[in-house]
């Protein structure tokens, strides 16, 4: 099986291996705009995703949606080139303006229709492929604006799914305890959501 969506709670867990890549010379693009105004973690996040799926076929490039903020086409021409984009964690709402800002959310739609292409990604990265963040602003600040993004930036998932994840659930993440209250929030709201813990993830063929 080779899935369209490979959603997990913390990074790549024990069915990594639905994520080998098809071809030779494959591409996967490393989206890191969840952390955004965090330096230190950002500076060593490439080297940190790229180690993962290198063993699994890929030859890494970062995409930083920063540099496409009012470029959507050019966005959608990088995408094209790749077999596999990889959303990591980090602010959910920072991903989410960055999504807005440059088209990412028109651009991974665009390029669904090749059958090669898989979306892939974990906690935020995970989170965004739902149909908004209700609940997530209990596990991460709604309100956080790294330098760059205008304060009237909007907020835009991917919408890939219906349900809405919440990752680190009931796991030794220190975002456990905002876990659970997220998804008791969606639960008593009667919203759809999946709660994922460490290790799990959410697959779409």
């Amino acid at each position: 099986m080779t899935p369209r969506i490979y959603l997990s709670s913390s990074g790549l867990a024990g069915d990594r291996d639905l994520l080998t890549a098809t071809t030779d010379r494959a591409r996967a693009l490393i989206v890191l705009n969840a952390l955004d105004g965090t330096q230190a973690l950002r500076q060593r996040a490439f080297q940190y995703e790229a180690a993962g799926l290198g063993p699994l076929g890929y030859e890494c490039q970062e995409l930083d949606l920063r540099q496409h903020f009012g470029e959507p086409d050019n966005l959608a021409s990088a995408l094209a080139q790749a077999q596999l984009v990889w959303v990591a964690g980090g602010n959910t709402f920072v991903l989410a303006r960055a999504t807005a800002l440059s088209g990412f959310d028109e651009a991974v739609q665009q390029v669904r229709v090749n059958q090669d292409f898989i979306y892939a990604g974990y906690s935020a990265g995970a989170c965004l492929a739902g149909p908004d963040l209700q609940g997530i602003d209990f596990m991460d600040d709604a309100n956080f604006l790294p330098d760059g993004y205008p304060a009237d930036a909007v907020i835009r998932t991917l919408c890939l799914i219906d349900e809405r994840i919440v990752p680190h659930w009931k796991s030794e993440s220190p975002e456990s305890a905002g876990a659970s209250a997220a998804a008791k929030f969606l639960k008593q709201s009667r919203l759809q959501f999946r709660c994922l813990k460490d290790g799990e993830t959410y697959v779409v063929e």
